[in-house]
Protein backbone atom coordinates (compact mmCIF):
# COMPACT_ATOMS: atom_id res chain seq x y z
CA UNK A 1 0.00 0.00 0.00
CA UNK A 2 1.51 3.35 -0.94
CA UNK A 3 2.66 5.41 2.01
CA UNK A 4 -0.10 8.72 2.50
CA UNK A 5 0.02 12.06 4.20
CA UNK A 6 -3.50 12.89 5.42
CA UNK A 7 -4.71 16.37 5.67
CA UNK A 8 -7.55 18.81 6.10
CA UNK A 9 -8.19 21.81 4.30
CA UNK A 10 -11.62 24.43 4.18
CA UNK A 11 -13.51 21.12 6.07
CA UNK A 12 -12.27 18.86 3.37
CA UNK A 13 -10.23 15.98 3.78
CA UNK A 14 -7.67 14.11 1.71
CA UNK A 15 -5.10 11.94 1.47
CA UNK A 16 -1.99 12.97 -0.85
CA UNK A 17 0.33 10.05 -1.53
CA UNK A 18 3.71 10.56 -0.58
CA UNK A 19 6.74 11.69 -3.71
CA UNK A 20 9.94 11.01 -3.60
CA UNK A 21 11.28 14.17 -5.02
CA UNK A 22 15.11 13.74 -4.72
CA UNK A 23 17.75 11.57 -2.16
CA UNK A 24 16.58 14.03 0.45
CA UNK A 25 13.21 14.73 0.10
CA UNK A 26 9.68 13.95 -0.04
CA UNK A 27 6.78 15.28 -0.19
CA UNK A 28 2.96 15.25 0.39
CA UNK A 29 1.36 15.47 -3.50
CA UNK A 30 -1.44 18.71 -3.61
CA UNK A 31 -2.82 18.61 -7.37
CA UNK A 32 -6.13 20.65 -7.14
CA UNK A 33 -6.75 20.17 -10.84
CA UNK A 34 -9.82 18.38 -11.49
CA UNK A 35 -10.58 18.57 -7.41
CA UNK A 36 -13.87 20.57 -7.46
CA UNK A 37 -14.90 20.15 -4.07
CA UNK A 38 -11.47 21.31 -2.51
CA UNK A 39 -11.05 24.20 -4.56
CA UNK A 40 -14.78 25.44 -4.49
CA UNK A 41 -14.40 24.99 -0.43
CA UNK A 42 -10.90 26.71 -0.09
CA UNK A 43 -11.59 29.80 -2.34
CA UNK A 44 -13.87 31.67 -0.22
CA UNK A 45 -11.41 30.87 2.73
CA UNK A 46 -8.63 32.47 1.54
CA UNK A 47 -10.42 35.36 -0.29
CA UNK A 48 -11.32 35.99 3.46
CA UNK A 49 -7.72 36.53 4.53
CA UNK A 50 -7.01 38.60 1.72
CA UNK A 51 -6.84 42.66 1.60
CA UNK A 52 -8.62 44.59 -1.29
CA UNK A 53 -6.99 43.71 -4.58
CA UNK A 54 -8.01 44.39 -8.02
CA UNK A 55 -6.76 41.18 -10.27
CA UNK A 56 -5.63 38.00 -9.35
CA UNK A 57 -2.96 36.67 -11.21
CA UNK A 58 -1.20 32.96 -11.13
CA UNK A 59 1.12 30.74 -12.91
CA UNK A 60 0.15 27.94 -15.31
CA UNK A 61 -1.29 25.48 -14.17
CA UNK A 62 -2.05 24.01 -11.33
CA UNK A 63 -4.01 27.61 -9.97
CA UNK A 64 -6.20 28.17 -12.44
CA UNK A 65 -8.99 26.60 -11.04
CA UNK A 66 -8.44 28.21 -7.78
CA UNK A 67 -8.09 31.97 -9.26
CA UNK A 68 -11.16 30.82 -11.42
CA UNK A 69 -13.35 30.10 -8.63
CA UNK A 70 -12.36 33.15 -6.36
CA UNK A 71 -12.10 35.59 -9.34
CA UNK A 72 -15.91 34.19 -9.91
CA UNK A 73 -17.09 34.60 -5.99
CA UNK A 74 -15.28 38.03 -6.08
CA UNK A 75 -17.38 39.00 -9.04
CA UNK A 76 -13.92 40.14 -10.91
CA UNK A 77 -14.00 40.39 -14.96
CA UNK A 78 -10.58 38.24 -15.27
CA UNK A 79 -7.75 36.92 -13.84
CA UNK A 80 -4.23 36.49 -15.06
CA UNK A 81 -2.29 33.63 -15.69
CA UNK A 82 1.27 33.80 -16.52
CA UNK A 83 2.13 31.04 -18.97
CA UNK A 84 5.31 28.54 -18.93
CA UNK A 85 6.58 29.65 -22.07
CA UNK A 86 6.24 32.39 -24.89
CA UNK A 87 3.00 31.69 -26.91
CA UNK A 88 2.95 32.56 -30.79
CA UNK A 89 0.42 34.60 -30.04
CA UNK A 90 1.73 37.33 -27.70
CA UNK A 91 3.14 40.91 -28.48
CA UNK A 92 6.38 41.91 -26.49
CA UNK A 93 5.85 39.46 -23.44
CA UNK A 94 7.53 40.22 -20.05
CA UNK A 95 9.30 36.84 -18.89
CA UNK A 96 11.17 35.67 -16.22
CA UNK A 97 12.75 32.13 -15.07
CA UNK A 98 12.21 30.16 -11.79
CA UNK A 99 12.94 27.36 -11.01
CA UNK A 100 10.07 25.13 -8.77
CA UNK A 101 10.53 22.07 -5.79
CA UNK A 102 8.15 20.15 -8.01
CA UNK A 103 9.94 20.35 -11.79
CA UNK A 104 13.65 21.66 -10.58
CA UNK A 105 14.29 22.68 -13.61
CA UNK A 106 14.17 26.36 -15.24
CA UNK A 107 10.68 27.27 -16.38
CA UNK A 108 9.46 30.79 -18.18
CA UNK A 109 7.13 32.26 -16.42
CA UNK A 110 5.35 35.21 -19.25
CA UNK A 111 2.62 37.84 -19.82
CA UNK A 112 1.57 38.85 -22.68
CA UNK A 113 2.03 42.59 -23.29
CA UNK A 114 -1.98 42.68 -22.90
CA UNK A 115 -2.27 41.31 -19.80
CA UNK A 116 1.00 43.39 -18.47
CA UNK A 117 -1.05 46.88 -19.50
CA UNK A 118 -4.39 45.51 -17.72
CA UNK A 119 -2.25 45.14 -14.53
CA UNK A 120 -0.07 48.39 -14.63
CA UNK A 121 -1.57 50.69 -11.79
CA UNK A 122 -3.56 47.46 -10.07
CA UNK A 123 -3.59 46.14 -6.76
CA UNK A 124 -2.58 42.21 -7.63
CA UNK A 125 -2.73 39.35 -5.85
CA UNK A 126 -0.69 36.55 -6.26
CA UNK A 127 -2.30 33.16 -5.98
CA UNK A 128 -0.72 29.69 -5.91
CA UNK A 129 -2.05 26.16 -4.70
CA UNK A 130 1.35 25.98 -2.33
CA UNK A 131 4.21 27.96 -1.40
CA UNK A 132 6.84 25.87 -0.37
CA UNK A 133 10.09 27.68 -1.40
CA UNK A 134 8.79 30.90 -2.76
CA UNK A 135 10.67 31.16 -5.82
CA UNK A 136 7.78 30.66 -8.17
CA UNK A 137 6.19 33.60 -5.97
CA UNK A 138 9.17 35.64 -6.26
CA UNK A 139 8.80 35.20 -9.98
CA UNK A 140 5.34 36.65 -10.18
CA UNK A 141 6.20 39.48 -8.48
CA UNK A 142 8.72 40.22 -10.20
CA UNK A 143 6.38 39.97 -13.53
CA UNK A 144 3.67 42.59 -11.68
CA UNK A 145 6.75 45.06 -10.56
CA UNK A 146 7.97 44.80 -14.56
CA UNK A 147 4.08 45.33 -15.51
CA UNK A 148 3.67 48.20 -13.77
CA UNK A 149 1.26 46.74 -10.87
CA UNK A 150 1.72 46.66 -6.90
CA UNK A 151 1.46 43.23 -5.29
CA UNK A 152 -0.79 43.37 -2.58
CA UNK A 153 -1.06 39.53 -1.39
CA UNK A 154 0.44 36.45 -2.14
CA UNK A 155 -1.79 33.36 -1.01
CA UNK A 156 -2.09 29.53 -1.49
CA UNK A 157 -4.40 26.93 0.04
CA UNK A 158 -0.68 25.62 1.57
CA UNK A 159 2.18 26.89 2.34
CA UNK A 160 4.72 23.53 2.82
CA UNK A 161 8.14 23.32 4.98
CA UNK A 162 9.21 26.55 6.12
CA UNK A 163 7.01 28.41 4.28
CA UNK A 164 4.30 27.97 7.10
CA UNK A 165 7.22 30.63 9.11
CA UNK A 166 6.37 33.67 6.53
CA UNK A 167 4.23 36.62 7.62
CA UNK A 168 4.17 37.77 3.95
CA UNK A 169 2.12 35.32 2.87
CA UNK A 170 -1.62 33.61 3.28
CA UNK A 171 -2.50 30.44 3.54
CA UNK A 172 -4.69 27.52 5.05
CA UNK A 173 -3.15 25.04 5.90
CA UNK A 174 0.76 24.24 6.79
CA UNK A 175 2.24 20.91 4.80
CA UNK A 176 5.43 19.43 6.39
CA UNK A 177 8.02 18.69 3.97
CA UNK A 178 9.28 14.53 4.81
Amino acid sequence: MKETYSIKVAGVTRELPIVQINDSLRIASFVILGDTELVCAAAPEIIKKLPKVDILLTAEAKGIPLVFEMSRLLKMEKYMVARKSIKPYMNAPIVDEVVSITTQDKQLLCLDEQDAKYIKGKRVAIIDDVISTGDSIRALERLVESAGGIVAARAAILAEGEAAKRKDIIFLEHLPLL
